[in-house]
C-alpha cells in the first residue's frame, strides 16, 4: 500500500523537510556567503547541532533510526526545533510505535451511548483514525451530510477530501484538510500495524491529489480541544463553535467530543434550531 510500505521512507522524507524548513538564522548559525544549493540546513550543519556526527546523521536521515537512543533522538528534536507532535512522530518513526493496534476495543458501550443522549450540546466518539463510533442525534444532524453517507463507521477524513459539500461546510477547508492530514499522518507513525488506517490513507491518495500533497509535507500534529471552528451548515447556516475533547479512560484509543457556542450568540441560536429541527425528526443511532 502506498501509505505504509515503506517505513525508511517515511523517515527520510520527515527528517529531510523537517530540515528544509529550518534557516541556519533561525537555527543560530552564521552564514557566510550566499552559495548555498540547498534549502534550509546542511546535513553537515544538523549534525553540530545535534552534537553527532555526519556520517551517524546521514544515516539516520536515509532511514535508519533504529538502535538511536533517547539522548540522539531528544538532540535531534531540538536541533530540528521539532513541535510535540513532531517529537511524538519521531519516536514512534524511531521504535516502531504501537505494534498490536488490534488490542484497542472500539465497540461503545450502552452506558456511554446513554451518555451522549443525554448531553445537551452535539457530542460524539472518534477514534485516532477519524472514525465517528457514536454520537448523539444533535451530533448526527449537526455532522448530517457525513453521517448520511454509506460509510459505517464515518470517518472525517474521507468526507473532507472527498465529499464535495464538505468545502462548503467547513469555510476554512484548506486549514482542515491540512490538519487531517497532519493528525492521520501522525497516527499512521504511532500505529504502523493498523490495517485500517493504511486502507484509508491508501485510498485517499489515489483518490485526492490535495490529500498526497499534504501527505508528502510529512507534517503532524495533535488533535487539539478548545479551538473554535467555522461551520456553514445546509440547513441553519453560518455558526462559530468551540470543539472539546475528554478521554475514554477504559480505552486511550477514543475520544468524546463535544460542541457548543457562546451563551447568547447567533450560533447558540443556529444550534438551538438544530436541535428543535432534530427533536420532530427521529434519529436512529447504530449500534
Amino acid at each position: 500500500m502506498l501509505g505504509h510500505v515503506d517505513r525508511r521512507h517515511e523517515i527520510r522524507q520527515f527528517l529531510t523537510s523537517r530540515r528544509a524548513r529550518l534557516s541556519p538564522e533561525a537555527a543560530g548559525l552564521t552564514v557566510y556567503g550566499d552559495d548555498r544549493r540547498v534549502p534550509g540546513l546542511r546535513r553537515e550543519e544538523v549534525a553540530v547541532l545535534a552534537g553527532v556526527s555526519v556520517e551517524y546523521y546521514v544515516r539516520l536521515e536515509r532511514g535508519n533510526l533504529s538502535g538511536a537512543s533517547d539522548g540522539v533522538l531528544d538532540a535531534l528534536a531540538r536541533a530540528l526545533q521539532l513541535s510535540d507532535a513532531e517529537r511524538l512522530y519521531l519516536y514512534d518513526l524511531a521504535h516502531g510505535g504501537v505494534r498490536d493496534p488490534g488490542t484497542d476495543v472500539e465497540a461503545v458501550r450502552p452506558s456511554l451511548q446513554h451518555l451522549l443522549d443525554a448531553i445537551a450540546a452535539p457530542a460524539f466518539v472518534r477514534n485516532r483514525r477519524l472514525d465517528y463510533l457514536a454520537a448523539n442525534p444533535l451530533g448526527r444532524a449537526l455532522l448530517c451530510e457525513m453521517f448520511d453517507g454509506a460509510d459505517e463507521p464515518p470517518n472525517q477524513a474521507r468526507y473532507v477530501f472527498l465529499d464535495p459539500r464538505a468545502r462548503r461546510f467547513h469555510p476554512d477547508w484548506e486549514g482542515v484538510a491540512s490538519d487531517f492530514a497532519a493528525m492521520l499522518r501522525l497516527e499512521s507513525g504511532h500505529s504502523p500495524a493498523d490495517r485500517k488506517l493504511a486502507a484509508l490513507v491508501d485510498e485517499l491518495l489515489q483518490a485526492n491529489p490535495e490529500f498526497r500533497l499534504r501527505w508528502e509535507r510529512a507534517d503532524v500534529r495533535l488533535s487539539q480541544a478548545g479551538t473554535e471552528k467555522r461551520f456553514c451548515h445546509p440547513i441553519v447556516g453560518d455558526m462559530r463553535v468551540t470543539v472539546e475533547s475528554m478521554a475514554i479512560h477504559s480505552n486511550d484509543h477514543l475520544t468524546m467530543w463535544a460542541v457548543t457556542a457562546e451563551p447568547g450568540s447567533e450560533s447558540e441560536a443556529a444550534l438551538r434550531r438544530l436541535d428543535e429541527i432534530t427533536a420532530t425528526v427521529p434519529v436512529v443511532n447504530e449500534p
